[in-house]
């Protein structure tokens, strides 16, 4: 299985998943997206995150993939957290992997972001007049995951296990190269348009992928009802929704509601790659 991480993210924090599934007989291999983690940036300093479109990240997957599957026996299965939730199913809705993968795995895939009241094509217009309005490259918030959100109030975003929490820190305080700040008004154009690829009509029905995702009602990150619409729409998808038990980072949550994640995907793993193993 390949793991692919969100906006800001970085695979080292999800070492312990990892060996969770390598426990159950997979090899995990996972990376950094472009201009995130140990990479250079692709804006004008060491904080904010840039890109002009996702489809430079749908298009490094793609290649990516392509070298990283050749070879491999077994069923493949790629995985994404969040903004890389919402690469990977944009790459299999398009159809760049080659081979396509058996599965594909969600968590809190970033279908579409807040405030949820604002209809996408005003959030999308927005963002585009912002990049027109001065630097693409500048930084749309200030500190974060979210505008608005206070730093001491990160932990309520991401996950209710102090712990887990803490871990992240530790990755971050001994590779701070690790760290990426607020995303640049090109992430955001580039992710409402990237959103607008998503839904337009006919293109998450045209996903015959077996799909499985795992959400929260509670995400205050990314938009709830854009994933249970995805779920909806998806012709070939199984979820798990918690509720206020669960922040964002489900995968990194506390052991009550991670370890219900964590069986619910591996019985849809074994489920749907039996005859492949």
């Amino acid at each position: 299985m390949l793991f692919m991480a969100g906006r800001g993210d970085a695979y080292e924090k999800y070492l312990e998943s990892f060996e969770h599934w390598r426990q159950q007989g997979w090899q995990v291999s996972a990376a950094d997206w472009r201009g995130q983690g140990g990479s250079g940036r692709l804006g004008n300093d060491d904080a904010t995150g840039h890109i002009d479109d996702f489809a430079l990240w749908v298009a490094d997957l793609a290649d990516y993939w392509r070298g990283w599957a050749d070879g491999r026996e077994g069923p493949l299965v790629l995985l994404g957290h969040s903004m890389g939730g919402h690469l990977v199913l944009r790459a299999v809705m398009e159809q760049v992997l080659d081979p396509a993968p058996d599965t594909l795995v969600l968590s809190a895939p970033m279908l579409d972001t807040f405030p949820e009241l604002v209809p996408l094509p005003i959030k999308r217009g927005f963002a585009r007049i912002m990049t027109k309005l001065g630097d693409p490259k500048r930084p749309a918030w200030k500190m974060s995951e979210k505008p608005g959100a206070k730093p001491g109030l990160r932990q309520t975003l991401l996950t209710h296990d102090v712990t887990r929490y803490e871990d992240e820190m530790w990755w971050r305080s001994h590779r701070p190269e690790l760290e990426l700040g607020p995303g640049s008004w090109g992430w955001v154009s580039g992710a409402m348009e990237s959103s607008a690829t998503l839904f337009r009509r006919g293109a998450l029905e045209s996903v015959d992928v077996p799909t499985f995702i795992v959400a929260t009602d509670a995400d205050r990150l990314v938009s709830p009802s854009a994933i249970r619409s995805a779920i909806a729409r998806l012709p070939n998808a199984q979820s798990l929704v918690f509720g206020d038990e669960a922040h964002h980072e489900i995968l990194r949550e506390a052991d009550p509601v991670r370890e219900q994640a964590l069986a619910a995907i591996d019985e849809f793993l074994i489920r749907e790659t039996a005859s492949d193993g």
